[in-house]
C-alpha cells in the first residue's frame, strides 16, 4: 500500500486517477523536496479518486451543465453561495460585502423565488469579478457548491467516496493529503471504527472547508458536540494549509473545532488561491508531508 495517500476537491468529474495522478503527484514530489525531504517515491503516492460520482450520466462526455443563477436550488446551496461571497468581500477589497446598500439588503431562503435569483445574480457578479475568481463562470461556481452540497446530502456518495479513500489506506500509510472537500471525506474516512492496522501519521489538509459552522462542521460524521469534533483515531498530527484569500478555507483555522493538535499554517498561492498544485508545491505543504514520513 501507498506510503502517501491525496485525496482531490470538487470538479474532477471529467477527469481520472491516472490523469489526476499525472498533476498532482509530482507537483506533491515537489514540495516534499523544496521543504528538504524525504521525498516518497511516485510508486509511494496513491490518488483516492472520486470524481466520477458527480459525472452526469447518460450525457455526451464532456458535458457540462450550463448552470445560471436559477439553478441554485436548494437552502443550502444559497447559504454556501451567500458564505463565500462575504468571505470574498472581507479578503478583496474589489468585492463589495453582501450587506452593502445596493447589493442584496436582507437576505434569506425565504425570499420570493425572484428576488432569490436576483440575489444569486448578485452574489455570482461579485464573485467572478474577484481578483483571485476572475475567469471563472458562473456554472463552474455552481457546480462546486453543488457538489459539495450533495456529499452531505445524497448518502450513496458520500459512503462512496469514503469508500474509494478507505481502499488506498492501508498499514503503511502514513500521510493523508486532502484537498478541498477531500478534507472532508478524508476526516470522514479516518473517523470510522474497524480499522487497528492504520497508523497515519499526518493529515495534510489544503483549503478545507471542514470549519464552516453550519454548512459543513454541524453535519459531519461523527456529529461534533457543541462544535468540537472528534479526534480521528488513526491519526497522529493535523497540518491545516489554507491561503488567505481562499474563499472555500472560509475558517481558516481548524484548531478550536478539531483540538489543539492541529496546526493551522497560511500559505500564498498567488492568483489561484484554491488550486491543489499550487497548494501542493508550497513549502509549508511539504515540510507537513516530509514530517508524516519521517
Amino acid at each position: 500500500m501507498a506510503k502517501v495517500v491525496f485525496i482531490h476537491g470538487v470538479a474532477k468529474q471529467y477527469l481520472s486517477e491516472d490523469s489526476l495522478a499525472r498533476d498532482v503527484v509530482p507537483e506533491l514530489m515537489g514540495g516534499a523536496r523544496l521543504a528538504g525531504g524525504p521525498v516518497p517515491e511516485p510508486t509511494d503516492v496513491a490518488v483516492a479518486f472520486y470524481g466520477d460520482l458527480f459525472r452526469p450520466r447518460d450525457t455526451r462526455a464532456g458535458y457540462e451543465p450550463a448552470y445560471d443563477a436559477a439553478d441554485v436550488e436548494t437552502e443550502e446551496e444559497f447559504q454556501l453561495l451567500m458564505a463565500w461571497w462575504a468571505e470574498a468581500a472581507l479578503t478583496d477589497p474589489s468585492v463589495p460585502a453582501p450587506d452593502e446598500p445596493g447589493t442584496r439588503g436582507t437576505v434569506g431562503w425565504g425570499l420570493s423565488q425572484s428576488l432569490r435569483i436576483r440575489t444569486v445574480r448578485k452574489a455570482l457578479d461579485a464573485l467572478t469579478g474577484a481578483t483571485y475568481l476572475r475567469g471563472v463562470l458562473d456554472a463552474a461556481l455552481i457546480g462546486s457548491l453543488k457538489q459539495l452540497t450533495r456529499y452531505f446530502a445524497e448518502e450513496r456518495i458520500r459512503e462512496a467516496a469514503r469508500d474509494r479513500l478507505t481502499a488506498q489506506i492501508g498499514p503503511e500509510t502514513r500521510v493523508v493529503v486532502a484537498h478541498s472537500l477531500g478534507s472532508v471525506v478524508a476526516y470522514e474516512t479516518l473517523c470510522q471504527e474497524g480499522h487497528p492496522d492504520w497508523d497515519v501519521r499526518m493529515l495534510v489538509t489544503l483549503g478545507s472547508p471542514l470549519g464552516m459552522g453550519a454548512l459543513v462542521l454541524d453535519r459531519l460524521q461523527p456529529e461534533p458536540l457543541n462544535r468540537k469534533a472528534r479526534w480521528p483515531k488513526p491519526l497522529r498530527a493535523w497540518t491545516n494549509v489554507a491561503d488567505a484569500t481562499d474563499i472555500v478555507a472560509a475558517v481558516r483555522e481548524l484548531r478550536l473545532a478539531f483540538g489543539p493538535r492541529v496546526t493551522d499554517v497560511p500559505v500564498n498561492n498567488g492568483s489561484h488561491m484554491h488550486d491543489a498544485t499550487h497548494y501542493l508545491t508550497a513549502v509549508e505543504t511539504g515540510r507537513a508531508v516530509a514530517a508524516g514520513l519521517k
